[in-house]
């Protein structure tokens, strides 16, 4: 999963285009190739979460209706987000099945519970609870948080206290904080730009 940004760019998770040999992003039916993946340069694979994320430049322009803004206000705790990704599903007792998988968008909601280590943590609630709750599973990283309507964070990891990350009662979702990283999105942008520019030329 991804998320865009504008019609030339794409957030993901880094673990998601780490080790890739290309990428693309494929939008009903289309593929759009990458030109550049830029991942953050702490991020390292043996650390779950810690600096999971990529921007990503397209060969060709993406147009859709709505780009979400990046969120950069500190005040995620306690914020309704809405959650969206492709990954397994299932119900909060029995967590996800790996049958489930059918390449479908789902999305719902949470309350953000707190912020930890560049992430946005939620889990399943009893009070207050939303009308949707959602966690994130497998196939729903690089996927989006979002609070009011801009990204506020990008899906990463489920951490569970029961040793079965499986997405049911007691597991936390994770989503790396986009305010934390709004700088470096906006400084790698530039980058890239200035590469194609200087290759074009």
């Amino acid at each position: 999963s991804c998320v865009v940004i504008n019609e030339y760019y794409v957030l993901t998770a880094a673990h998601v285009v780490t080790g890739s040999i290309s990428q693309h992003v494929i939008h009903k039916g289309k593929a759009y190739p990458c030109a550049i993946v830029a991942v953050h340069v702490d991020y390292d694979s043996k650390v779950m979460g810690k600096h999971d994320i990529a921007i990503a430049r397209l060969q060709i322009p993406l147009k859709l209706d709505f780009y979400p803004e990046l969120y950069t206000k500190r005040d995620e705790k306690g914020k309704v987000c809405g959650l969206a990704g492709y990954g397994y599903h299932g119900d909060f007792n029995s967590g996800y099945s790996v049958n489930t998988f059918d390449n479908k968008r789902r999305a719902g909601s949470n309350i953000i519970d707190a912020i930890n280590d560049n992430c946005l943590t939620y889990s399943v609630h009893t009070e207050p609870q939303t009308s949707l709750e959602f966690l994130i599973s497998p196939g729903d990283s690089g996927g989006g948080l979002f609070i009011d309507k801009k990204i506020a964070g990008i899906n990463s990891y489920v951490y569970a206290t029961d040793g079965r990350s499986d997405s049911d009662f007691g597991d936390t979702g994770c989503s790396t904080r986009i305010s934390d990283y709004v700088e470096w999105i906006t400084k790698t942008q530039a980058i890239i730009e200035e590469i194609l520019k200087n290759e074009k030329s």
